[in-house]
């Protein structure tokens, strides 16, 4: 049996409100369920891991399909309301399922219901919920899986201001009392450079101590730049119009910032657990929007209009989008500097952007990626004194052989008054790959609960505590 049929069955039931098709499982608004052969397989299945889909509003849910995993059951129960996020996930599945190379073969039981939490803690087909979305409310979404005896694997951010940050407490505290698994999807510590910059920073001999640097002049400053019209998959990623809803997405500071955040406690005090109450000291915040025409608006949503609950931000025809912001703190007195920002659009031949700078007592290990780089990061040592860059290079050579026995192909190169760290391209697989990565690592954790190091839990109280107050601090900053 097709997995799908065809697209043309997936916008049937799209357009009749829910009926079935074959190889498909749905239920209407009403809760009318209707069943076939492979909906009795999900209830059946004796796969150890069994995943469900809670209404999958953002691309990462279906990046997390991108593959299939040993022990992970093919049938993936999806609920979800009729709509445009149902409809794109349905058709990012069935493109990996189709694709030529390696194609992915994934049974999707859809059921569609106006409350689809509540429906799927009622039927409870799996074992492991995966949520991606909106961003309002979706701690509540994970505590009450939890609460309910569910292991979530969810993208970030969980929360995105300050007065949910008990919730997230509680449902840590669920999850430990129940030893069920609650896993934020931190794609960003596969990334190569990344990886071996934080290597080099625990380099004395090349980086020297680090810095504590100042809220003027921060030890550790990261830049994120993103973009509105942009590719996934290959494909041109129209937004749905609440994306572009601050109280439902988040903004810059507590979205975005999520990820560079998780990389200082990660990269700066590696497997050590944080405590946000004590370590953590956000100094100032800021945020400021990238301001759309409705043309430009309608490009990436295909809507004809501003919708309505936009309307308190359209000023003379034009939505301020308060996308951007900027926060600085100390976590254990290193100060950090952290910069998101929204572009409408990246230049020609460019994309994203991640700027990382690390300053120790001896250099500074860097993360560029601009037109210089062709839009590749890349990774530098940069010398704090001229003449200790011998010193520093044969040392910088000595640690990057002893990493060839991980990271074969590695170098260095000299590159004006930077020493750069060269890396093949096969090292280079992208982020979209990356959730294959932490899915891998959080199946691995599901297998073996005793396995999740202690530090996690609490770092992720640590990372939210900081987006948010950041956030907070912003809306006070004039």
């Amino acid at each position: 049996m097709n997995n799908f049929r065809s697209t043309l069955a997936l916008l049937l039931i799209l357009a009749m409100g829910g009926m079935g098709a074959i190889g498909l499982s749905s239920c209407s608004s009403n809760g009318t369920k209707m069943e076939n052969s492979q909906s009795n397989a999900a209830k059946s299945d004796n796969s150890e891991i069994r995943l469900m889909t809670l209404d999958p509003g953002h691309f990462h849910a279906g990046l997390v399909q991108k593959e299939m995993y040993p022990g992970v059951s093919p049938i993936v129960n999806v609920y979800a309301p009729l709509g445009f996020d149902l409809r794109e996930h349905l058709k990012r599945i069935e493109g990996f399922n189709k694709r030529a190379t390696d194609p992915t073969a994934w049974q999707l039981e859809i059921h569609t219901d106006a409350d689809p939490l509540a429906r799927m803690l009622r039927d409870r087909p799996g074992n492991v919920v995966i949520i991606s979305g909106r961003n309002s409310g979706k701690i509540d979404r994970i505590k009450a899986s939890v609460e309910a005896g569910l292991n979530v694997l969810v993208d970030k951010p969980w929360l995105i201001r300050a007065d949910d940050f008990p919730k997230l407490e509680a449902t840590f505290a669920a999850a430990s009392s129940k030893k069920l698994i609650a896993y934020d999807i931190m794609t960003e510590r596969y990334e190569i450079t990344t990886i071996l910059q934080k290597e080099l920073i625990h380099t004395p001999e090349v980086f020297g101590e680090m810095l504590p640097g100042s809220v003027e002049d921060p030890s550790i400053y990261i830049e994120s730049i993103h973009h509105l019209l942009k590719m996934v998959a290959g494909n041109p990623n129209i937004r749905p119009a609440w994306f572009f809803d601050i109280n439902q997405q988040g903004e810059g500071v507590a979205d975005v910032g999520t990820h560079l955040v998780d990389l200082i406690q990660w990269m700066v005090f590696p497997e050590q657990a944080i405590d946000y109450r004590q370590d953590i000291d956000v100094k100032l915040g800021r945020r400021w929007p990238t301001v759309m025409t409705l043309d430009q608006f309608s490009r990436v949503t295909n809507e004809p209009q501003f919708p309505g609950y936009l309307a308190a931000d359209v000023k003379g025809g034009k939505l301020d989008y308060y996308c951007n912001g900027s926060m600085t703190y100390a976590l254990r007195g290193i100060h950090a500097k952290l910069d998101v920002i929204w572009n409408y659009e990246a230049p020609a031949g460019g994309g994203d952007t991640h700027v990382a700078i690390f300053k120790g007592s001896k250099a500074r290990v860097e993360i560029r990626q601009g037109k210089e780089q062709n839009w590749k990061t890349e990774v530098y040592v940069v010398p704090n004194q001229p003449s200790d860059k011998a010193a520093i290079l044969a040392a910088l050579q000595a640690k990057v052989g002893a990493l060839q026995s991980k990271y074969p192909g590695i170098g260095v190169a000299e590159k004006g008054n930077a020493l750069w760290v060269t890396v093949p391209e096969k090292y280079r697989d992208g982020h979209e790959a990356h959730f294959a990565e932490v899915a891998r690592r959080f199946f691995t954790y599901l297998r073996d609960p005793n396995s999740i190091p202690a530090w996690e839990s609490a770092n992720m109280l640590a990372k939210y505590y900081t987006t948010t107050k950041g956030l907070a601090l912003g809306y006070q900053t004039k």
